[in-house]
């Protein structure tokens, strides 16, 4: 035997590879969703007129969001209640309705962000006693449309809101504060980024830019809040408003599920999977459906002596969901809806055929740094939420591309909850502010081993072309910065 002694020492140049630092071309590095915010940093260098443009255009676009959609029915279902006599009454009641959202939206946004930081909006959107209340809240809203109960808020409190006839000014601010914590988390893409000037010390822009931004986020359910006034003129709207209140009275349970599904996943009960919520679903507009044939008569309702044409119709429509929502239990994509529904659980069969959870996902950041140095492979981060619907969105329509998932699994993944409580979703808040100047959802991020941002997408997008772009080019950036120089021997 060869006895062979080990030692170390200086690699011999003809071995040595040079890795440089990664130098991404200008205008390749950054991508953009729907709930882009890198613009607010533009607009605000070229003055208050663009600034306040862009936030009312950022308004306008948060419509768009899942977070939205359950409170076009509920304000409709609420307006129903109130009993205005004059034309008048009705406009005032619709401006305080808009109001109360505007003010509440910039005053409780600032309030946070002096609290609890920038990412204060999600973060108290994301609280599961905030959700459980909620849920307390659209659960009596719909069950006071049933008929069980009639919603009466105590004297004293009427007082102290100058209420008149019965309180209605006052339910409609506790609505309209209910909106306002129901939209933070789809909203958070912009608002996040405005609460980020606050955190360094400037306020005036921050407040007029909310203003703007809640005030055409507000301007739509300001006709909302009309148009039910004029349903209790029409002749002989008894029967069929009482049916449509009935109706939206399922529409606001099934909204309060989606609460309650945050509360769940933050204290992460487990209870509401992806498939219990679809069940009840189901259940909820199944029920409708026999409600609306005539099959459940409740409370206030007349006699149904015949289905009409527009009765049935609606009733098909709900039973045609419910028949739609039964292929999701059997792990079909619902396209929009995913938004709304837990994501995919690592437990069922279901969830290991179809959900984002077949990734394996790491979940602190320096591990995952480690190991991308030993493999060489870059680091793919999705800073997410638990509250975040249009990180489910994504989960469930963008990332199951049989090209995004190719491109995905050639790095090392890593997913960072930013919106729960306690040391590690604070460690990875300041992470995302302090690296990347957001704290937006979703938001993803291309590093290398040595933590170098090598590309980075922003908000949402339903263009999955456009987030294989951002993929491929974040992966062609660091195999290009890994080449050695030419010229370079490599035995």
């Amino acid at each position: 035997t060869v006895p062979i002694q080990l030692t170390e020492g200086s690699p011999r140049p003809q071995y040595t590879i040079r890795v440089p630092a990664l130098t991404p071309k200008p205008g390749k590095q950054e991508f953009h969703g729907l709930d882009s915010i890198t613009d607010v940093d533009r607009a605000v260098s070229e003055g208050i007129s663009s600034f306040l443009y862009l936030a009312f255009t950022m308004g306008f676009l948060a419509l768009l969001t899942p977070c939205v959609f359950p409170m076009v029915p509920i304000t409709v279902s609420f307006f129903t209640k109130q009993q205005s006599q004059t034309r008048a009454e009705s406009l005032v009641k619709s401006l305080v309705y808009c109001g109360g959202i505007v003010f509440t939206f910039t005053g409780l946004g600032l309030l946070l962000a002096a609290t609890l930081g920038a990412s204060g909006a999600a973060l108290f959107a994301a609280n599961p006693w905030i959700n459980l209340f909620i849920t307390g809240l659209f659960v009596a809203f719909a069950l006071s449309l049933f008929g069980l109960f009639e919603i009466r808020i105590p004297y004293g409190f009427l007082t102290r809101l100058n209420s008149v006839q019965g309180g209605g000014y006052g339910a409609i601010l506790v609505m309209g504060f209910t909106f306002t914590l129901t939209s933070f988390t789809c909203t958070a893409p912009f608002v996040g980024t405005l609460l980020v000037l606050t955190s360094q010390g400037t306020w005036a822009w921050p407040m007029m830019g909310m203003l703007a931004f809640s005030c055409a986020f507000a301007l739509p359910f300001f006709f909302l809040a009309l148009f039910p006034q004029g349903l209790n003129a029409l002749p002989q709207s008894g029967g069929w408003l009482n049916s449509m209140k009935v109706v939206m009275g399922f529409l606001e349970l099934a909204a309060a599920l989606k609460f309650l599904s945050n509360a769940d996943l933050v204290w992460n009960w487990g209870l509401i999977s992806r498939e219990v919520f679809l069940a009840i679903w189901i259940a909820i507009f199944a029920l409708c459906t026999i409600y609306l044939l005539g099959k459940i008569r409740l409370k206030y309702d007349t006699p149904l002596e015949s289905v009409g044409s527009l009765r049935l119709m609606t009733s098909m429509c709900c039973l045609a969901f419910s028949l739609y929502l039964v292929t999701g239990l059997f792990g079909s994509p619902l396209g929009e809806l995913d938004a709304f529904f837990p994501p995919y659980s690592a437990k069922g069969e279901i969830a290991q055929m179809k959900g984002g959870e077949t990734f394996t996902w790491r979940s602190e950041i320096e591990p995952a740094l480690a190991e991308a140095s030993m493999s060489g492979r870059p680091v793919f981060i999705d800073f997410t939420g638990y509250a975040c619907t249009n990180c489910r969105w994504m989960e469930a329509n963008i990332f199951p591309d049989p090209e995004v998932r190719r491109l995905l699994e050639s790095m090392i993944l890593v997913q960072l909850y930013t919106d729960g409580q306690g040391e590690m979703y604070a460690r990875n808040r300041e992470f995302q502010q302090t690296r990347f100047d957001t704290v937006a959802l979703p938001f993803y991020a291309i590093l290398s081993p040595n933590n170098e941002i090598v590309s980075s997408f922003q908000g949402l997008t339903r263009d999955k072309n456009l987030f294989i772009s951002f993929l491929k080019q974040g992966l062609e950036l660091y195999t290009n910065a890994r080449l050695p120089d030419p010229g370079t021997t490599v035995n």
